[in-house]
């Protein structure tokens, strides 16, 4: 009933009845609802702010599995992460549904002018962007750059390397973890990006018959945490402490938490072990000091959008791609299916949304049916999601009654989610394995909302309920294979000759032996790489000689 009353409102409004509305789609990496609209007295986030203001901000709106590739899949094809059975961030979406329609495509398809700025797909770890999806080449400056010349090195960092799709990244220099470089604003990438789109909207005003679809993607506060000084001076580092808790909930399994691998390809990172408290807090500032940075480019384009008299015509959707652990359990970077990787902060707001707060459960894979709705074109040809149109009107209104979200572990174990307005139940197994085979964690929100123990074993009841909900799923699809597509390219990791050098390279104190920290020296996936470690370790001295090493390459 509430949605038929929200399409009967927009078919005769005068705007939707005059033309399509426009729409931008604002994408931001690694950004958690660490905002001052989301109650954190800390940040600066006055333009994010002012776009929740006016329109709707969810507070339990949740990614479909955290880490970029797989999440961005969920929002722009409409189709989670298990439904694809891609994980990873180097396997593309097609080659799992090729004839997929993304959401840009979608729009494009039905007249409008689709245009990406930014890091919208992701590109990088070889995958590659979607010249199907824009009605223009994507505009892309360097996912990562840096600005003082001590941190700008001759050849590209790890990191640098794996998004520019280079091979054999691990045998570059890691990177500079942060930089205050006292610069303009589009020295970095973000800045770039909100100049662009500013002209983007500039040009959109002069053709006010063709509708458009701008999407822009803004880089920060991934890592590095690089940005211009004056936005780490918005903060006094004596501000920022370190979470309470440090260590991971009680009875969660060990492979629960993430070894935060992709914060250790930076220099001054140990590549084992935790942070010093002092390398803690100068992190922490740099996330904040990154998320204040992109917030002042947000507000140059919705400047932009006003002062081009868009503002009334244009749908405008934020959307963070994940969460991000920011020291909590003792974690960083995402890579879990904990509340502060899986949480997301997402705003909608234009002409006929109600403003407002809700707390109605939605998944990234809910954008896509939703904005189709708003600007009253076709459904998604496919997809998992269901349109919020009637949240956007009653922000006291509700489409599901859980969400579920994805992380896989080594071993081809998944952990698949239900998350409920209250509990979190995590389900670990083989996909297809009986339920009875499973490990599983439960959380409740309302008694211990920083995750402090796992309650599964203490409330089975509870366990019982939430596993239905996971029985409404089907099970999650094994990550697919690309072999075929990527023959020619898995060719050069083929040879077995190499072993015996990558462990003369590891072995700094040449004893003849792999102690666990040489055996993780430049591994090119050091989240799962401890993992591998025992599996060579097959006399369990804890060390590798160097036939146990090269042969466990072999296996």
């Amino acid at each position: 009933m509430i949605r038929s009353l929200f399409l009967l409102f927009l078919c005769s409004s005068s705007l939707f009845a005059a033309a399509k509305p426009n729409v931008l789609m604002i994408c931001v990496d690694d950004l958690k609802p660490l905002l001052g609209c989301y109650g954190n007295a800390v940040v600066k986030s006055p333009n994010i702010d002012r776009l929740a203001a006016r329109g709707v901000q969810f507070e339990k709106a949740y990614c479909n599995q955290a880490v970029c590739a797989p999440s961005r899949n969920a929002l722009l094809t409409g189709l989670r992460p298990q439904t694809l059975g891609i994980y990873d961030l180097a396997t593309n979406f097609r080659k799992a549904a090729p004839e997929a329609v993304t959401l840009p495509q979608h729009f494009k398809n039905n007249g409008y002018r689709a245009e990406g700025l930014g890091k919208i797909f992701h590109v990088g770890h070889g995958n590659v962007n979607d010249a199907a999806s824009w009605s223009v080449p994507h505009f892309t400056p360097k996912t990562i750059s840096y600005a003082l010349k001590e941190n700008d090195l001759p050849q590209s960092t790890r990191e640098q390397a794996l998004f520019e799709n280079k091979k054999e990244a691990w045998k570059l220099p890691r990177g500079a973890a942060t930089e205050a470089a006292d610069v303009a604003d589009n020295v970095y990438g973000d800045g770039m990006i909100a100049d662009e789109a500013v002209k983007r909207l500039a040009a959109a005003k002069q053709k006010p018959e063709e509708p458009f679809f701008l999407a822009v993607g803004f880089l920060k506060p991934h890592l590095p945490f690089v940005a211009p000084k004056k936005y780490w001076d918005l903060y006094d580092p004596a501000v920022f402490t370190l979470p309470k808790l440090q260590t991971p909930p009680a009875g969660a399994p060990d492979f629960a938490p993430t070894t935060w691998g992709e914060l250790r390809q930076y220099m001054d990172i140990p590549e084992t072990g935790p942070l010093t408290e002092g390398q803690a807090l100068h992190l922490i500032h740099g996330y904040h000091a990154a998320t204040s940075y992109m917030d002042a480019q947000l507000g140059k384009v919705l400047d932009a959008l006003d002062a081009n008299g868009l503002a009334e015509s244009t749908i405008i959707v934020f959307w963070g791609d994940h969460g991000w652990h920011l020291g909590d359990h003792g974690m960083w970077c995402k890579h879990t299916n904990y509340e502060q990787a899986a949480r997301i902060p997402v705003i909608v707001a234009g002409p006929g949304i109600k403003p407002g707060v809700t707390q109605a459960l939605i998944e990234s894979c809910d954008i896509y049916p939703t904005l189709a709705e708003l600007a009253q074109i076709p459904a998604p040809p496919q997809g998992d999601g269901r349109s919020f149109t009637e949240v956007l009107l009653n922000p006291a209104a509700t489409v599901r009654d859980h969400a579920i979200h994805v992380y896989p572990r080594g071993g081809g174990l998944m952990g698949r989610a239900i998350r409920t307005q209250r509990h979190r139940l995590v389900e670990w197994k083989k996909p297809g394995a009986a339920p009875e085979t499973a490990v599983l964690e439960l959380y409740d929100y309302e008694a211990d909302p920083a995750e402090t123990k796992n309650l599964a074993v203490e409330q089975p009841a509870v366990v019982k309920v939430l596993r239905q909900f996971l029985s409404q799923h089907p099970e999650a699809k094994p990550q697919i294979s690309s072999s075929k597509a990527e023959g020619k390219a898995a060719a050069p990791q083929k040879p077995a000759q190499d072993r015996g050098r990558m462990f003369d390279q590891r072995d700094k104190d040449k004893d003849g032996q792999l102690t666990k920290e040489e055996f993780l020296l430049n591994q090119p996936d050091p989240d799962e790489a401890p993992k591998r470690f025992p599996k060579f370790d097959t006399d369990g001295s804890g060390a590798l000689s160097r036939e146990e090493f090269i042969k466990g390459g072999k296996k």
